[in-house]
């Protein structure tokens, strides 16, 4: 097997196992701990904490541990929230919410760094268009890790039935279901009753086992990659200053691409949050009942990594604008239905059909935009990633935080408004890199590294 694709299915593996347990806990969180509001606090907490870390520690552990070991270390940081859900208070839930926080901006951003620098490393063996590559890998990546919803929802599922107790849901509570919801928990009114203690302590084995699994196969199997962007640094400055490291995320800000893609990196956060919190919680546990909701996960899932692969491969055949433009059609619709639609159970398959289609433009917002981060930004992937989990983490904490204050009409209303914004500021970065593009063909073929500036910008 070529040594780049092995290296970049162990990481997708790792991913896969890691996020068995953290995606199945983070769709739980809401409904394990609803007292005084814990489970969503944990998350906003998490991802408030995972903006802190993009901040300032990708570069740093990047540089000192090499992508590979920044990974495993990060890795250890989901394990210990996993061990805080097993007495879940303030005093552990909180702490380990931090912890897991702190380690994920390093982790996403050694991820996105470790496939973009093996892509354009076999690029320039294969010679290759190194944005089809990268965009290859990151589609290969997403179709394993995407997955990892089915079977962290299917495990929660499968556990959690064993002691579902099904109660007939009253047309009055019905009528708080939907868009126009009547701002009241219906995870005590309807569904299923509270699992067991025993059932709840299975569930959390199975998900820190995954996670120690995960770690093993990283140490193990991923070789070490070096950047030539970094190594380059390490010879001009020894020892960059700590200060000099701390702000490399926001000196990024500078390139005004970056500046103009930060709607589009929040609206992920605003979708992915506004899915695994509110249609969650407003339309299936409201309607249907809490234990539907692993089965409407798993078919967001499904979509979403099958989707992943494909869109992978397509995109050098389509190219990019295509898919954003599908993934924004398909969104808007979704949005005006939802605030249409009033659920009911005798309308089962609906359920399934808005999460399916949320798991296509998901996979396009995944895949794409990390590919677009990867080829506009080649030679400051660290800093360029680190601000793509800080503003996606931003869009987290804004939908989580007000997750319990708003009716959901009006949460529809702010995804539609940033999603045009996303759209509009997307479509001047497209017009800057179709501008610039013919002013550098010459130039650029001197380069050795990566493909060719004007390749890149597509």
């Amino acid at each position: 097997m070529e040594r780049n694709l092995k290296n970049v299915l162990v990481i997708s593996f790792g991913f896969l196992l890691l996020f068995t347990a953290y995606g199945g806990l983070q769709s739980l969180q809401s409904s394990l701990h609803s007292e005084e509001g814990l489970g969503v606090a944990s998350l906003s907490v998490l991802y408030a904490a995972l903006i802190l870390s993009s901040m300032f520690l990708p570069p740093i552990l990047i540089k000192k541990l090499g992508c590979k070991w920044t990974i495993a270390g990060s890795m250890c940081c989901y394990i210990a929230f996993s061990l805080g859900n097993f007495y879940a208070s303030w005093y552990t839930l909180i702490p380990t919410s931090v912890i897991l926080g702190l380690g994920g901006a390093p982790l996403w951003s050694a991820k996105c760094t470790y496939l973009t620098i093996a892509g354009n490393s076999y690029a320039e063996k294969a010679g290759k268009n190194g944005k089809d590559i990268i965009n290859q890998y990151f589609g290969v990546f997403f179709l394993i890790f995407q997955s990892s919803g089915i079977w962290g929802n299917l495990i929660s599922s499968l556990i959690f039935s064993q002691a579902s107790n099904k109660v007939e849901i009253s047309e009055e509570n019905l009528a708080c279901c939907g868009a126009y919801d009547c701002m009241t928990d219906t995870t005590n009114t309807t569904g299923s009753t509270e699992p067991s203690n025993s059932l709840i302590y299975t569930l959390l084995g199975i998900y820190t086992a995954s996670g120690v699994l995960a770690v093993l196969l990283i140490v193990i199997f991923l070789d070490q990659i070096k950047s030539d962007q970094a190594e380059t640094e390490k010879e001009i400055l020894e020892t960059p200053s700590f200060w000099s490291t701390f702000l490399a995320t926001f000196q990024h800000l500078k390139d005004k691409r970056q500046c103009l893609l930060i709607p589009l990196t929040m609206y992920s956060g605003f979708e992915q949050g506004f899915l695994s919190g509110d249609y969650t919680k407003a339309y299936v546990t409201c309607a249907l009942g809490i234990h539907y909701v692993g089965y409407v996960m798993i078919c967001f899932s499904a979509v979403n990594s099958l989707c992943s692969l494909l869109f992978g491969k397509i995109s050098q055949f389509t190219g990019r604008k295509l898919l954003f433009a599908l993934a924004t059609v398909t969104n808007t619709a979704c949005i005006i239905a939802l605030l249409l639609w009033k659920p009911h159970p005798k309308q089962l398959a609906v359920f399934f059909v808005f999460p399916a289609l949320w798991g296509l433009s998901d996979s396009i917002w995944q895949t794409q935009t990390n590919g677009l981060y990867g080829v506009l930004f080649e030679k400051h992937t660290e800093a360029a990633f680190a601000n793509y989990r800080l503003w996606e983490s931003c869009g987290f904490v804004i939908a989580f935080g007000y997750s319990t204050k708003l009716q959901v009409y009006i949460k529809l209303y702010i995804l539609l408004s940033v999603l045009v914004l996303s759209m509009v500021m997307y479509g001047v970065v497209e017009y800057l890199e179709a501008k610039s593009s013919p002013g550098t063909p010459t130039a650029t073929k001197k380069e050795n590294v990566g493909p060719p500036t004007q390749e890149t910008h597509m």
